[in-house]
């Protein structure tokens, strides 16, 4: 397979271009340079905000059996792209997610939930779940339905994530002491490891696989406690896990999701977060690696950083300041 990545040098992106090359695929990452490429692709290099299409050049020649785009920016960034590309290109792989849907979710439906409104044409001002719909609709767009695959994905965690949400519990851990875990224990959580979400990709694009699919876990393949526990073996520390109920946590002002990475209280939002049916993307083949793997080996590599993860700069900074969570905790 020649597959081409639109990105390819971080996370999700650099996660497709690595299983790519592990499989003796003929991988080219497009790219702005600003990070270096995963050994064993071939590079191109342009910039896709680049007003009127100007950092294309690189990709006006060229035959490839498919592309993979993780653009989470302008819509017409992959309108773009993705009508330069649709005669010399097999198929088209958009990473989306499934911040598409309006909200209330609902709860019955699968893939066929309602989405929000958005044009293939909006540029940086529209906000994310609109920019992502914005994309799935300018990929088939010009793709056409047959030859798009729309990748809807849940929460990413895994080795080289750019958020911050599982290397902050990783460090937060570590640095021991009590720490704040949020309640209850029990609490089912739905994510999926990047290279997971990696491996499935290339399988559905190799197969031919179209329309949208959301890829994630099933509810419930690990719990918050699980998680913690996770990060505690990982980092060797000896930290207390002090399980606080979250209504405590609540009534102190904490903001779920941004700062407790990961965690939302029972109800209607956790819902949401990590309780979609993912049973397409299961009976395709999808297969989750267990917690303790992804939580071990996202330490490893951010102790290879030197215990420092890369951020993207479009995203705010997660986790809680350590004088507030002192103040939760009563210390």
């Amino acid at each position: 397979m020649r597959l081409l990545i639109l990105g390819g040098t971080e996370f999700v992106g650099r996660a497709v271009a690595e299983e790519a090359v592990a499989r003796d695929w003929d991988v080219t990452v497009f790219h702005r340079g600003r990070h270096a490429p995963p050994p064993g692709t071939a590079v191109l290099h342009g910039d896709r905000a680049a007003p009127d299409g100007a950092g294309l050049a690189a990709l006006r020649e060229g035959t490839w059996d498919a592309v993979v785009d993780t653009w989470s920016g302008a819509p017409r960034a992959v309108r773009d792209a993705a009508r330069l590309l649709a005669d010399r290109v097999g198929r088209y792989a958009y990473v989306s997610s499934c911040s598409v849907y309006e909200w209330p979710l609902v709860a019955e439906l699968r893939e066929d939930k309602p989405v929000v409104e958005a044009s293939p044409d909006d540029g940086d001002e529209v906000p994310y779940p609109r920019a992502k719909r914005g994309g799935e609709l300018a990929a088939v767009g010009a793709f056409g339905p047959e030859r798009t695959l729309l990748v809807r994905a849940g929460l990413i965690l895994g080795p080289g994530e750019n958020i911050g949400r599982l290397p902050w519990w990783l460090n937060r851990v570590a640095r021991g002491g009590p720490v704040l875990a949020p309640g209850p224990r029990d609490l089912p959580l739905q994510y999926v490891d990047a290279r997971d979400l990696a491996g499935w990709l290339l399988d559905a694009v190799e197969g031919g696989s179209a329309g949208p699919y959301d890829l994630v876990s099933r509810p419930g393949h690990a719990t918050m406690e699980a998680l913690l526990e996770a990060c505690l073996r990982a980092t060797g520390s000896d930290a207390e896990l002090r399980w606080t109920d979250p209504g405590t946590i609540l009534a102190a002002g904490v903001e779920p999701w941004s700062d407790l990475p990961v965690w939302t209280p029972p109800g209607e939002l956790h819902d949401a977060m990590h309780g979609a049916d993912v049973s397409k993307a299961l009976a395709a083949g999808l297969r989750c690696r267990p917690v303790e793997e992804t939580v071990a080996d996202t330490w490893a590599w951010l102790c290879g950083l030197g215990g420092r993860a890369p951020r993207r700069p479009d995203r705010d900074p997660v986790g809680l300041d350590p004088e507030r969570e002192a103040e939760v905790l009563g210390l």
